[in-house]
């Protein structure tokens, strides 16, 4: 699988180097938002998934199972090279700040696309929304990273 997102990666490269005018025009590339899917990642065996979480992960350098440090490495190393070739590609890595979060998720407070059944009501933590980011929080942070940096220049 890695070597399909490889492909990708360099597909796409190619054509930010023909087609981007680079005095007008900034790059941001922002990393995969994690999930929290499974409470077992995290040390938690009497939850199923990030449903009822109210604290963030404190362990330093955590790395849920949904995120895959050696993509990120692959992207960056292909960031590298559009650098090589003059093309400033600035990576906003979010996916380990976000995977800290786990606390951070709608859950069952969203608006939901079909009325719950009546089992599912009986058990919120089967609908839980472990993938979505809640306002204001996670996603926020993302965008003062990215305000900052460009106010930085």
């Amino acid at each position: 699988m890695l070597r399909v997102y490889e492909m990708a990666l360099k597909t796409w490269s190619d054509w930010l180097e023909v087609h981007v005018n680079r005095t007008k025009t900034k790059l941001f590339f922002v990393s995969m938002s994690p999930t929290h899917q499974s409470a077992k990642e995290w040390g938690e065996t009497s939850r199923e998934n990030c449903y009822k979480e109210t604290e963030p992960i404190t362990k330093e350098g955590y790395w849920g199972n949904g995120s895959d440090p050696k993509m990120m490495r692959l992207v960056e190393n292909v960031l590298d090279g559009l650098k090589v070739r003059g093309l400033d590609v600035q990576i906003l890595n979010i996916t380990q700040l976000s995977e800290y979060r786990k606390e951070g998720h709608p859950s069952t407070y969203r608006k939901q696309w079909e009325p719950l059944t009546e089992e599912q009501a009986s058990n919120p933590s089967s609908f839980a929304d472990c993938i979505h980011w809640c306002l204001p929080g996670v996603p926020d942070v993302w965008n003062e990273l990215l305000y900052a940096y460009i106010f930085q220049q």
